[in-house]
């Protein structure tokens, strides 16, 4: 199961789904890319300096140091994009806002 936790300031996104073997689990690329597509927009949007982050495997945990309106667009796309595919997997994905 993945495990996504939300906070005003903090996302944490832990484990595997265990819908397929490793390399065919459609679940846990889904997340991941979600993941990385959107540290890849805060960089491109020269943002990198509002957040701290660590990604490791089954890991990624993203602290808003500070926040812009750019910035809040592209954290409710993930968040979005992550309640979405819980909804299509629910046994294998579980988000959480707190």
């Amino acid at each position: 199961m993945i495990n996504v936790r939300i906070s005003a300031n903090d996302i944490e996104i832990k484990g595997h789904a265990g819908y397929d073997k490793s390399g065919f689990d459609i679940v846990c690329a889904s997340v991941s890319t979600a993941a990385t597509m959107c540290i890849n927009q805060i960089e491109l949007f020269e943002r990198l300096d509002l957040i701290d982050y660590q990604i490791r495997d089954g890991y990624l945990k993203l602290h808003i140091v500070k926040s812009d309106e750019v910035l809040e667009k592209i954290i409710q796309n993930l968040v979005y994009t992550l309640s979405d595919l819980e909804n299509q997997y629910p046994h294998y994905i579980n988000v959480r806002e707190f």
